[in-house]
């Protein structure tokens, strides 16, 4: 089995994820793989000492669909799982709960795990993660399959659970893959990688034991740019944005969820008002501009985007 990694100047902190792939307790052997593209900040040579085969590429080689494909063409396991570098295994048997997941059903392609916030996560960013994970089940493992007359359906139909899945904490067969390989895309690659594996016949599983620790803290203005790539991206892949009545309703309806959170924290409810109105406020703002992105000036959704896509 293989854990891959694409990676750009992780810093000291990528050790935890290295570490936390070693501890894993398993009955085979891994793999550790790394698709360096340029770093100069020693990450390279923290990867090799945890004894990490490396792939090596320029900067402007990147994109995340096809680095991922080429991590595939380089692992030696038949199932694949991937971490992004700031992705954290929660526990050891992290990497069995995942490969664990292509033994309950016929043709699984994919399995994944949820995302749990760091400590010291906002109650925002806690709240968001650990709601939209607990969605996806209400205790044992999900399983998505489509039965031959929906594997047509139009795009929008996958919006939402049955067409999620991640590679920051995501595992892909090997034989899938082959059929199915991700889509050489600059964004959203493992979203259309759960699309078209549905299309061709193959399942998903959600594992909701097989957590990594995985969250971010942005400034109000990262959180528009963020925003943005999130609208755009869901724009471009399923033909959907939310109107700006639906947008402002799912900014009053997360702080108002932000503040019942805060409520149950004595002493933090004010603080965190004001806050989550900045985060869900940015957030808004920027899934707005990307839900409309092929509408605004030219160059401008280069500068809106914190993937910087032109």
């Amino acid at each position: 089995m293989t854990v891959a990694i694409p990676t750009r100047n992780a810093g000291p902190d990528f050790r935890q994820t290295l570490e936390a792939v070693r501890a894993q307790r398993v009955d085979r052997a891994v793999q550790l793989l790394i698709c360096d593209s340029g770093s100069t900040d020693g990450t390279r040579a923290l990867a090799r000492a945890y004894d990490a085969e490396m792939i090596e590429i320029r900067p402007e080689a990147f994109s995340h669909g096809a680095t991922r494909n080429l991590l595939m063409s380089r692992a030696t396991g038949d199932h694949v799982a991937f971490l992004t570098q700031d992705a954290v295994p929660a526990a050891e048997d992290w990497l069995t709960r995942l490969v664990g997941g292509f033994g309950l059903a016929a043709e699984v392609g994919l399995v994944f795990g949820p995302y749990r916030p760091r400590s010291g996560a906002s109650i925002s960013v806690a709240r968001e993660l650990t709601a939209w994970f607990d969605s996806f089940t209400s205790g044992g493992p999900r399983i998505d399959v489509l039965p031959p007359p929906d594997r047509q359906a139009p795009a929008r139909h996958f919006l939402g659970h049955l067409g999620y899945f991640t590679d920051a904490n995501g595992c892909v067969s090997r034989a899938a893959w082959e059929r199915v390989p991700f889509r050489p895309v600059a964004y959203a690659e493992d979203h259309l990688l759960a699309q078209d594996m549905l299309r061709a016949g193959y399942a998903k599983v959600y594992m909701p034991e097989a957590a990594v620790i995985h969250s971010h803290e942005y400034s109000a203005r990262e959180w528009v740019r963020r925003g943005f790539d999130e609208a755009r991206a869901v724009r471009e892949i399923y033909g959907w944005a939310p109107s700006l009545g639906a947008a402002l309703q799912s900014l009053r309806g997360n702080v108002a969820a932000d503040w019942r959170e805060a409520r149950r924290r004595p002493g933090c409810a004010g603080p965190v008002l004001v806050q989550s109105a900045l985060h869900h406020g940015a957030r808004t703002v920027g899934g707005v501009l990307g839900g409309r992105a092929e509408h605004l000036p030219a160059g401008m959704s280069g500068r809106l985007s914190l993937e910087r896509r032109s």
